[in-house]
């Protein structure tokens, strides 16, 4: 008997889609990781210090370059999410580890993820990442008192 083709993973909630996202970049699987996003050519994902790249070839591009060194070694950490029917907004602090031959280091990543609900199940349509730092930033949960 042929061997069966791999199921597609379940993308039934926003957070399936976020684990498979996560998981493919920590895999290098680009199929994998282009099967989250939505079929739409208005997708959008800005890398950090990087341009915005709006639909799948730009976005697909983006990520075979990065693939091309290795695969991306990070975990999303302190989610906090907004959502409705048909939408979530995801904010996390990705901990990503940088390895080179000498050493490895930490950085963290303040990204948004956007996801929709879409006729093929929830989609990831937009990830925003914001520029790298060397030490965990710190959660203002409360606005303080005083803006000025």
């Amino acid at each position: 008997m042929p061997a069966q083709p791999p199921k597609a993973a379940l993308l039934a909630s926003p957070d399936d889609v976020e684990a498979q996202f996560y998981d493919a970049l920590r895999e290098g699987d680009i199929d994998k990781l282009m099967a989250v996003w939505a079929d739409d050519e208005e997708i959008v994902c800005v890398h950090p210090g990087g341009p915005r790249l709006v639909g799948p070839a730009a976005v697909r591009a983006a990520f075979e370059a990065i693939f091309a060194g290795g695969t991306v070694q990070v975990q999303p950490e302190r989610l906090r999410t907004v959502q409705s029917m048909t939408a979530s907004v995801h904010s996390v602090v990705e901990r990503v580890v940088l390895t080179t031959a000498e050493t490895a280091r930490t950085g963290w990543v303040m990204a948004t993820n956007v996801y929709f609900k879409t006729a093929q199940d929830w989609r990831l349509v937009a990830h925003h990442a914001s520029a790298g730092t060397a030490t965990e930033p710190p959660e203002v949960v409360e606005a303080p008192s005083t803006l000025h």
